[in-house]
Order: structure tokens, then sequence, then C-alpha cells
């Protein structure tokens, strides 16, 4: 196996893990309150499942190699979107 396909591998199951995290806001919210209270305490359920969304098409983009750089960019955002809320509501 060359270095670019475990790259393109590795790639892959970070995003469908990302995709299956984000599926399981949906199917198991509740695992997701107390994480989520920290950064968003206001509509805590709202934001779960918003996250679920966006975790689960961000994980999706990580998956194919023509959407995976703009993936990639949006999960870096979303990190930042997160830590920043979690920090501002300390």
């Amino acid at each position: 196996m060359t270095e670019q396909n475990n790259d393109s591998t590795l790639a892959k199951l970070a995003g469908l893990g990302l995709a299956g995290t984000g599926v399981a806001h949906f199917v198991k919210p509740q695992l997701f309150e107390s994480i989520t209270k920290s950064a968003f305490p206001k509509d805590t359920h709202k934001h779960i499942y918003t996250n679920g969304g966006i975790e689960t098409a961000l994980g999706l983009g990580l998956v194919l190699r023509k959407t995976r750089k703009l993936a990639l960019a949006g999960t870096v955002g979303y990190v930042a979107y997160l830590a920043g809320n979690a920090a501002r509501n300390r």
C-alpha cells in the first residue's frame, strides 16, 4: 500500500467515525448533553441536534476525496467554534 492510499484510508475512516458520531447525536442525544451543555448552556437540545447534523455532513465530506479539503477546512472552523463557545461559557 502506498503512502497516498494510507492517507486516503485514514481520511475515510476518520470521516466515517465523525459521521457516525454525528448520527449518534440523533440516536442517543442524552450521551452528548453534558458535553454540549458546557458550550451551549441555552437551548442545549437544539444544539445537540445541530452539532449532530454538522458532524454528519463534515464526516461524509471527509470520506470523498473530491470534498475532503473543504470538509477539513470546515472541521477546523467547527472545532474552533465549539472551543470558543466552551471558553466563553465557563
